[in-house]
């Protein structure tokens, strides 16, 4: 086996270098105006998201969490409402939804593609039942046409969480676009993001929209007049500035993450054939952007204290379904009873997938991934 190579994670130096001046230029802006909160460059990025996504609406807020949060708060959601999600998910899917004081059905997911399975909403899907929340997990579309069906069956709201996500599509359709909310995050590790925390909520509809950006910014139309008790949840404009530069390389760097999965593949087939692990899968009529490239693994916590003796940064998404952490565990939902969840939980762990990651690296990868087994 050759040399220890480093291979991180994700390498956020190598996206920033060649855009290190447009960066500066953008900061330098909005320092020299001193309009650090809203204002004309939050306007400008939410105008050029709106366009890119193909959305009506899109309203920059403080992160991915406080958008699902404010769209939550925009269906006045509260206690003895149901919110579907997924048990397979970061944190803020479910507890956004305990923060209204609504209580999130834990459901379980496909094991494919790791996005909610539609039969399990179907049979969750009580009285009380207000939303939906469809998570686009590792950056590939959830069965969107099955849940907005099922959603118009029942009379509910679905919130596209689609913080791993923007730029993929289903159907022709950007993610964010299709249910009656979209919200997304832009926490630097993401594809397109920041430099710090913000977000985004993409809505169609124009009463959405104008509940939306009213709670942003506690409630009110006018200073010390407050409609509704909202929140803080107002995009600086420094991240949006440095979203407005990224954004337009983008689809050259999703392209790159493309490219590096399907070489991915081409490596295992080569390098490490029967290897005992599962490639993600990318399915018909969906574009996948690749936030992260997780593979299904036997001996998963071994491969992974391997791949980090050895310089290749992985990571574990997610390890605790939502059922078994504990403070959900007033939801009454025992282990064993989401047994796909609790098997990707045990089994998945995340590979270096960033655009700049060389055919080097990635050969260096899958060589260590065979090492690994071939000495078991």
């Amino acid at each position: 086996m050759q040399p220890v190579m480093q291979v991180p994670l994700l390498d956020l130096a190598a996206q920033y270098a060649p855009i290190r001046d447009a960066v500066v230029e953008a900061v330098t802006r909005v320092v020299d105006t001193q309009k650090f909160i809203l204002g004309p460059e939050v306007e400008r990025f939410e105008a050029e998201a709106a366009s890119y996504l193909g959305a009506r609406h899109a309203i920059g807020v403080t992160s991915g969490t406080d958008a699902l949060l404010v769209a939550m708060m925009a269906l006045d959601l509260g206690p003895g409402d149901e919110v579907i999600v997924p048990t397979y998910s970061f944190f803020a899917t479910a507890g956004c939804v305990s923060r209204t004081g609504a209580t999130p059905v834990l459901v379980d997911i496909d094991p494919v593609t790791y996005n909610l399975d539609v039969e399990a909403v179907r049979r969750a899907v009580t009285p009380r039942t207000r939303a939906i929340v469809p998570v686009h997990l590792y950056g590939q579309a959830a069965e969107m046409d099955a849940l907005m069906a099922l959603a118009a069956e029942h009379g509910l709201t679905v919130i596209e969480d689609a913080a791993q996500a923007l730029g993929a599509t289903y159907g022709g359709r950007a993610l964010g676009t299709i249910g009656h909310f979209g919200c997304f995050s832009f926490y630097p590790s993401k594809n397109l993001g920041a430099a710090g925390d913000a977000g985004l909520v993409t809505v169609n509809d124009d009463d959405l929209a104008a509940r939306v950006r009213l709670l942003r910014v506690h409630g009110a139309q006018r200073t010390y007049h407050h409609e509704k008790v909202g929140g803080n949840f107002r995009m600086a404009a420094v991240q949006a500035a440095v979203l407005g530069v990224k954004l337009r390389h983008l689809d050259a760097w999703t392209e790159a993450r493309r490219r590096n999965a399907d070489r991915y593949r081409a490596l295992f087939a080569s390098l490490a054939p029967g290897v005992p692990v599962t490639l993600p899968v990318e399915r018909p009529g969906r574009r996948h952007i690749y936030n992260q490239f997780v593979i299904r693994a036997e001996r998963r916590d071994g491969l992974r204290d391997h791949l980090r003796a050895h310089g290749v940064g992985c990571e574990i998404y997610y390890p605790v379904p939502f059922h078994l952490q504990p403070c959900f565990a007033y939801l009454g939902v025992p282990a064993g009873a989401l047994p796909v969840s609790e098997r990707a939980a045990a089994e998945t762990l995340a590979l270096p997938i960033y655009s700049e990651l060389t055919e080097a690296q990635q050969a260096y990868v899958v060589e260590t991934i065979a090492a690994f087994y071939a000495g078991a």
